[in-house]
This record gives structure tokens, sequence and C-alpha cells, in this order.
């Protein structure tokens, strides 16, 4: 089941996917998708609805982002092999976990705004998860049946304020608009194997990343079980689980920075495309 929010920025509603993949309401059946709305528990019954006896959304509306808010924004770092040796970086001997604040959510077609004093914006294509039962101390054999969800996510961050201005990576990945998450957030059970999804982005038409998930270092798996050693993850947190390789500061002999104006798409195998417009 694919599942979304359409509507005005701040006033949307839960909508789906009918089998001729028109949107359909599902207000009936839940407020919004937050927290425990995205639970495992929850989705299921909403799988078990006729999609084609729901009200039927007319025109075009905009799409939002796929989560109205999370408790929390994880993100894994370095975890593709050949993006790490794009950076010049050492394999990290586990996930190198960092958080995005929550209020960089945006939606998948809205805007990449460029934070004052900035010029080294940067994309990243990444698999989402979204945590559907709550976790602690679980084994990697169990680790996806704590999964409720997959998504399209872009990580933009701002290079110089990851790296120059001192403390932890949080300053450069959370600015407004800096967490576009959707369009969907697709139930698990559309997902054959998460560690053999196609992923993609593109800057003006040109693809710049351009890989697969099996070069992950850490499996999702091993990121959701790792995670959980250290603290629990809660019903509607999501993961972003790392980028691959073609981000603009990995360019060689010059890096890339997106520019207002720009175009930028990713996408992920069977979980959507996003289309994003740069503005300063």
């Amino acid at each position: 089941m694919k599942l979304l929010r359409y509507g005005p920025k701040g006033q949307e509603k839960p909508g789906c996917l009918d089998t001729d993949g028109n949107i359909r309401d599902l207000s009936v059946h839940v407020d919004d998708f937050i927290g425990t709305t995205v639970s495992i528990e929850t989705l299921a019954k909403l799988k078990s609805i006729d999609t084609n006896t729901l009200p039927l959304v007319t025109g075009d509306p905009r799409i939002g982002c796929a989560l109205a808010d999370v408790p929390n924004f994880f993100c894994i770092g370095l975890n593709y092999a050949k993006h790490a040796a794009e950076t010049g970086s050492t394999l990290p001997p586990e996930p190198l976990i960092f958080n995005k604040a929550t209020s960089a959510l945006s939606g998948p077609f809205d805007f990449i705004q460029i934070p004052q004093g900035s010029s080294h914006v940067d994309w990243e294509v990444e698999l989402g998860v979204v945590i559907g039962k709550e976790a602690s101390y679980v084994s990697e054999t169990d680790a996806l049946d704590y999964i409720s969800a997959y998504c399209t996510i872009n990580d933009v961050s701002e290079r110089e304020f990851q790296k120059n201005r001192g403390g932890q990576w949080v300053k450069g990945k959370s600015a407004p608009t800096f967490g576009p998450v959707g369009p969907y957030l697709v139930t698990t059970d559309e997902i054959a194997d998460p560690q053999d999804l196609n992923l993609s982005c593109s800057v003006n038409g040109a693809v710049q990343q351009n890989s697969n998930t099996s070069d992950m270092i850490f499996t999702v798996a091993q990121i959701v079980s790792a995670m959980s050693q250290y603290f629990t993850l809660r019903v509607g947190d999501i993961i972003a689980t790392g980028t691959p390789e073609g981000v603009g500061a990995g360019q060689k002999p010059n890096p890339q920075f997106l520019q207002s104006g720009d175009i930028v798409e990713a996408q992920v195998q069977g979980l959507g495309t996003q289309h994003l417009t740069v503005q300063a």
C-alpha cells in the first residue's frame, strides 16, 4: 500500500493510491500519518480496506511530506562503500548515527531553501525507514519486523555548516526544508528486499547518484538492531539509511553545490520520485 498526505501546507489530509494510481481519501479511517498512526498494527488495518471504495480525490493536489511529524529523525553517515571512498573517509566499524532536526521535514515537491550565509548545499538521496513498533535490544534476525514502511528521503546537507562550524553534524543537516520525505510511505509487503533497491539523484537532469542499496556497509537490519542497543526506537521514528556516491562535495576536481533555480530529483525504486526546486 502506498500512503501519502495531500493538500495545502499545514492542511494536509491522509490518503492512499488505489489500484489505478488515483488518490483516495483516508480521513475516515485515520486522522494523519504521525506517531502511532504509522504503527505496524494501524497500517495492517488500513491495508485491509478496499481502496476503490474510498472517496476519490479530484484535481491535482499538492503532495505533502509523507509524515506530519516524527518523534525522532535519525540518519546514518558513510554507509555506502563507494561514498566513503569518494570522501576519503575510513569505513566506520559500526553505524555512524546522527540526528536531523524534525523541523527540517518537508514535502517531496516543495522547495529546498538555501540558508542565510550558505554556499555549500548538497544533495543525498537515501532509503528511508519508518519504525512501526517500539524497538529495544532487537536482534538483526528480527529487526525488519519492527519496520512499518519505507520511503524516499533527500538528506539535504550544508557541508560548511556540517564540517567547519564545530560540534555535531546536526547543524549542517537541519535547516528548514532539508528533510524532504515521500512522496509515499510504502508498506513493507511491497518491498521484497530492502538491500536490492536502485536509488538515484539528478540535478538539472544530469544524473549525479546512481547506485543500489546492496552497496550499503550496514544493512537496514543491522542499522535498526545496532541503534536499538543504545536507545529505544519509538513508533513513528524515521531513519535515513545513508547515501551512495555522487554527492556534490565529492565531485573532483571541483565540488559542486546547489544554486537557486536548480532542480533536484531523487528516487528510490518502488518508493516514488521527489522533484524539488532550489531557492535562495
